[in-house]
């Protein structure tokens, strides 16, 4: 099979297309993906720079957590897939050990309490975009109790996460006020998400604001001007890789599972929740370098995807 790889790290200069790789072995609790679309997310590029150390797995290295595609074969203790299945899921789960084999590949395996069934009204790219962003974000706001009549400023609104925490706060937690951040040209993007107070960081701090609020969703690192927002007894939730977090905040790290997509696949499938994907793509596999330089920007919106994949 044609798969991206790495065998050092560094920045995305390290990345190499293989033509002759071997298609993996499934174990009995693994399922085997044609993969038809696949998702970047920072923490792809953090990786390949060398972030996770010695909790890495061996190089070389196949990059990617977030696929979408379709069952081929499935292990022997598999229940709840069959081949022909339509799936789609983060198949890292970085506390049981991050994967050699990522989703950047015509196919990947992974174990089957990682996916969750593609929503039947959403294209593979669409359902690639999701995994890990949508449930880092309902993880986040499940984890600091949000809840119906509260309110919440998202910092990075038009990001991977920021764009999904809107939705989730304003459709299904049921938000009294959304506020969130972006640059200019993506104010009109947040209100459309359901924000009902849009805000221009390029023009207002933070920690100037007027309004407090029960929660800060910080998608970018900045615990301390988050907590200067809150309301008395709120919280912020930080999701930003190796900051240091101190009470009322607290750092949100995702345990990934098909439980999770289960539980939102009805939101997705009546349109509550929309992906949100970078204008500039789909990029096709060929040009992954291309996809991950513009991520590394930090200026994408929404979710950046690569297809089709080979």
């Amino acid at each position: 099979m044609k798969a991206w790889s790495y065998k050092q790290y560094g920045g995305p200069e390290v990345l190499k297309l293989e033509s002759d790789l071997a298609v993996p072995e499934v174990k009995e609790d693994q399922v085997l993906i044609k993969v038809v679309a696949a998702a970047l997310n920072p923490v792809d590029y953090k990786r390949r720079g060398g972030a996770f150390g010695a909790y890495d797995s061996p190089l070389p290295i196949i990059p990617g957590f977030d696929a979408a595609g379709v069952v081929v074969k499935v292990g022997s203790k598999v229940e709840n897939f069959k081949k022909g299945d339509e799936v789609y899921g983060d198949i890292n789960d970085p506390y049981a050990g991050m994967k050699q084999l990522g989703t950047l590949a015509e196919y990947t395996i992974t174990e089957e309490r990682l996916l969750g069934l593609k929503p039947k009204n959403i294209s593979f790219v669409e359902a690639a975009s999701l995994p890990l962003a949508i449930q880092t974000a309902y993880g986040g706001l499940e984890s600091a109790n949000f809840s119906e009549g509260k309110s919440i400023l998202v910092v990075g609104g038009a990001g991977g996460v920021g764009s999904l925490v809107i939705q989730l706060a304003k459709h299904v937690f049921g938000a009294s006020h959304v506020a969130a951040t972006s640059s200019t040209p993506k104010l009109d993007l947040l209100k459309s998400l359901g924000a009902d107070l849009a805000i221009d960081y390029t023009q207002h701090n933070i920690e100037d604001l007027p309004h407090k609020y029960d929660l800060v969703y910080d998608t970018i690192g900045q615990p301390d001007k988050a907590v200067k927002v809150l309301k008395e007894g709120g919280s912020a939730v930080i999701v930003a890789v190796g900051v240091a977090v101190a009470p009322p905040a607290f750092a949100y790290s995702l345990n990934a599972s098909g439980e999770y997509l289960k539980k939102l696949n009805p939101y997705l499938e009546s349109g509550k929740v929309k992906a949100v994907l970078d204008p500039k793509g789909p990029f096709p596999f060929d040009k992954v370098e291309e996809a991950f330089a513009h991520i590394e920007t930090n200026h994408a919106t929404g979710k950046v995807v690569v297809h089709p994949i080979a």
